[in-house]
């Protein structure tokens, strides 16, 4: 009934998939079908100088930071500007009660100062490239998706290894248009990475998870890095002879005034996005997906909270672990409000009949895509059948009590040891691996948190999951302790050898497969992995059918519209969105300014005076008082947090917003509150980028901090302000 009503909108309205204003995360190589638009809304800049693999360019500016975050060059010197949340878990991993850097701040006032981070890479790109024919060589039609899968990753091997020459980059081959077509992108990577600024958490995390995905915002969220090379320039490991990089390009900081509308470009690195998700997928994300991540990480959150309020020690341990989960706790739940306010699923369903028309007109598109959208529904509600299954299994077991995933590392210890004759060398080389990792673990570990979380995700699992899916041993646990799963956490947590470092250490001086094979923790771990795996078999088809019929509907979609302009969904490679300053109108007689200013901070600050998030350091607040904003203010005020139109997502944290003229205005790093559907569906209304301006970023590091060896590293210019017009004179009137 709902096709019938639908086709019946499309027939009476008419109706296109189109791209709105603004929309778009455009590949780099692909941006000249841009460049009149762009250029007409103000860029001053040629698609060579945004991209180039033959002279230094935009691109080379910016980069890939840690493992989900962009970041940009600032200096001639590998000098990094990323967002606060983006360090966050090494200004952690650096922190002690002593010397707390998340709270305190940090200031490196000479190279000497910049702190090493064990562990952090961040990657350059060096060029990416279509090899849609090199991968899908050998795949036919009548393939299983399966089969496909099997001939492309085949086919990517022989890319990457060819891309990779001999070792010296990183290369990844990925899919875009649902596997329509691939790319390959070669990396550069550097691993001697250094703190070298951040702000205390009452600059860099302001607001903090009451602000979290909202405006209006005044975060000062951004951190400061360094690269640092072997002498001769290349890629190294930490070494006190390392020196930093030296620059290919960077970007210049402008800190001129910013205009309503005024042309804005951002690159970075997002995600994923599901802007070709079908009705079906919209509303599973509704009733199931959302709303199950949302309860387990709600229980997760309280019982970290509880350990961290009690210890200062726990507080900073669990700091990052308790920021990765919030903040994609907050966005599921304004991703589903948002899904329904806006009726993207009637949207949805617009789109489909629209499509299923087109099809329906041509015999020869009936033959390729008459079943498209019958499989997709199909294959919704195939996968309905054990999506709760695969949710707790992934945020309460992979990603919940932290023994379960951590006994998962020794699985291939245990398989080599249980062999009649096992091979010492190999035994020796996995024994070696994990003790390299014990400290680095066991330093953010607490064992009284984790056990509250294997007792209540273990009970959230038997209580919610379908019975035909679970462990055989939960079920059994369920029916003995009726649901209660606290004595058993207890005797796991006294048993097992993964609750302490020394427990760890004293296994690993002489492992042997007797002491794995009784453990507990992980028997738990393989117990719930099997259950998981045997219901991902019996998915198998269905995942299938949705993977081969929406890509279908994409290459559909793209011959549907053969003059449109598509952007691909993102998949955490370098993309380009283009937009302009702009405020917007949440709800009727409401409307949101496109910059927030200094003293709202000292306002929220007042206002909610027992609100931890909403804490000012008295630095911050003398500087205000004294209006002693140096060369960053603009009419008396500083401006703190600003918005934008462009279109973003999780992984461009922490990415340049720039000018017109390519030069650094800002630092993406959230989105807002009243659009968080946008992952599904973009709306030009209402989505906006927050960015923290550039001149709150330099005021912090210059006035707050007296950083001011940074500064002079920067290269900071200011547009000559624009002429007066003068009056128009009267024409003289002779006779």
């Amino acid at each position: 009934m709902r096709k019938h009503l639908a086709l019946m909108f499309v027939l009476i309205f008419g109706f296109g998939l189109t791209l709105k204003a603004d929309e778009g995360m455009w590949i780099p190589t692909k941006i000249k079908k841009n460049m009149a638009e762009m250029q007409k809304m103000g860029l001053k800049l040629s698609a060579d100088q945004i991209y180039s693999e033959t002279q230094p360019s935009l691109k080379d500016a910016v980069i890939i930071f840690g493992g989900g975050c962009t970041g940009e060059i600032v200096s001639p010197e590998g000098l990094i500007f990323t967002n606060h949340h983006c360090g966050y878990g090494s200004i952690q991993k650096l922190s002690t009660v002593q010397h707390d850097y998340l709270k305190d701040g940090f200031w490196a006032y000479s190279k000497k100062e910049e702190l090493p981070v064990e562990g952090l890479t961040v990657k350059f790109m060096v060029r990416m490239t279509d090899v849609t024919s090199e991968a899908l060589k050998g795949v036919t039609d009548d393939m299983s998706e399966m089969d496909r899968d099997r001939k492309v990753a085949e086919n990517s091997k022989e890319i990457k290894k060819e891309a990779a020459d001999n070792g010296k980059y990183y290369v990844e081959v990925k899919p875009v248009f649902g596997g329509n077509q691939y790319y390959v992108y070669v990396y550069q990577v550097y691993k001697d990475i250094r703190l070298v600024g951040a702000p205390p958490s009452a600059i860099g995390k302001f607001g903090g998870d009451t602000d979290n995905w909202m405006w209006p915002r005044h975060t000062g969220d951004f951190s400061i890095f360094r690269v640092y090379t072997a002498p001769d320039g290349s890629p190294a490991t930490y070494s006190k002879d390392n020196v930093p990089m030296k620059s290919k390009t960077y970007l210049k900081i402008n800190i001129s005034p910013k205009k309503q509308g005024e042309f804005t470009m951002i690159m970075g690195n997002p995600g994923s996005t599901e802007r070709y998700l079908s009705s079906w997928g919209v509303q599973q994300a509704i009733d199931v997906k959302n709303p199950t991540i949302v309860k387990i990480r709600d229980k997760k959150l309280k019982l970290m909270k509880e350990g961290m309020d009690a210890d200062p020690a726990v507080r900073i341990q669990y700091a990052s672990k308790y920021a990765r989960t919030s903040n994609y706790w907050k966005y599921f739940i304004g991703q589903t409000q948002a899904l329904k306010r806006l009726k993207v699923q009637q949207e949805k369903e617009q789109q489909e009949a629209a499509f299923e028309k087109w099809v329906n007109e041509n015999p020869d598109r009936k033959a390729k895509y008459g079943d498209v959208l019958e499989n997709l529904k199909k294959a919704y509600e195939g996968t309905g059948k054990t999506i709760l299954a695969r949710y707790y299994f992934m945020e309460g077991i992979y990603r919940g009590p932290e023994i379960l995933s951590y006994a998962a590392r020794f699985g291939r210890l245990q398989k080599a040891l249980d062999k009649k004759n096992p091979d010492q060398k190999q035994v020796n080389q996995l024994v070696n691996g994990l003790k390299a990792s014990v400290s680095d673990y066991f330093k953010d570990y607490n064992q009284a948190i984790d056990q509250n979380l294997l007792a209540a995700m273990m009970q959230m699992y038997y209580e919610n999951v379908p019975q035909a899916q679970q462990p055989e041993f939960l079920l059994k646990l369920g029916e003995r302790n009726k649901g209660d799963f606290k004595k058993y956490a207890e005797k796991v947590f006294k048993k097992s050898i993964f609750t302490s470092k020394e427990k760890v250490m004293a296994f690993l001086d002489k492992p042997n497969a007797k002491t794995l094979k009784k453990d507990p923790a992980l028997n738990d771990w393989n117990a719930f992995l099997d259950a998981y795996l045997k219901v991902m078999k019996d998915s198998q088809q269905y995942d299938g059918m949705l993977e081969k019929a929406h890509r279908l509907y994409i290459a559909g979609i793209l011959a549907m519209n053969p003059d449109q302009n598509f952007a691909p969904d993102a998949n955490f490679t370098m993309r380009l969105t283009y937009g302009s300053i702009k405020g917007y109108s949440p709800q009727d007689a409401v409307y949101y300014e496109d910059e927030t200013h200094l003293y709202g901070v000292m306002q929220k600050h007042n206002d909610f005076p027992n609100n931890p998030d909403y804490v000012v350091p008295e630095r911050l607040v003398k500087l205000f008082n004294e209006k002693d904003y140096g060369q960053y203010g603009e009419n008396g005020k500083l401006i703190t947090d600003f918005l934008s139109t462009n279109d973003i997502t999780g992984g461009n944290s922490g990415s340049p917003i720039m000018n017109a003229n390519g030069e650094l205005i800002g630092l993406a790093f959230d989105g807002n509150w009243e659009a968080m559907s946008g992952d599904i569906k973009f709306d030009a209304k209402l989505q906006r980028t927050i960015n923290v301006d550039i001149r709150y970023v330099l005021f912090v590091i210059d006035q707050y901090a007296g950083a001011h060896n940074i500064i002079k590293e920067l290269t900071i210019v200011k547009d000559a302000p624009e002429a007066p017009v003068a009056p128009k004179q009267p024409e003289m009137v002779t006779q």
